[in-house]
């Protein structure tokens, strides 16, 4: 399997759409799309997941709309000036400092 950074991954989106895609679309319109494509994972996680059965026809690839998020949310990092890998690793360490008790002690966790 072939693995990217999220930097080169950043990097194939900017470069595919200078060459495929004409100009990216405008940071509104790309933040609808996105809103869209999550909507789309949802609709999939609740047949999958939850109550709901899937329609005639409907695609379960939960793979494919995960991916067509993180398309549109490079797209917005590109179009920002957003560097993801930095802001990721500065998540990470909030998240870590900030939780790396917490969750540990949730009684509701333990399995």
């Amino acid at each position: 399997m072939k693995q990217i950074s999220i930097l080169k991954a950043q990097q194939m989106v900017d470069e595919w759409i200078k060459t495929y895609g004409v100009r990216y679309f405008s940071e509104l319109t790309n933040m609808a799309c996105l809103t869209e494509e999550v909507g789309e994972l949802a609709r999939v996680m609740a047949r999958k997941y939850g109550d709901q059965s899937f329609k005639a026809n409907e695609k379960e690839d939960l793979g494919e709309e995960m991916a067509d998020i993180l398309w549109v949310l490079l797209c917005l990092a590109n179009q920002t000036g957003i560097n993801l890998t930095e802001e990721f690793l500065k998540t990470l360490e909030k998240k870590t400092n900030r939780d790396s008790l917490r969750h540990i002690a949730n009684p509701k966790l333990m399995a």
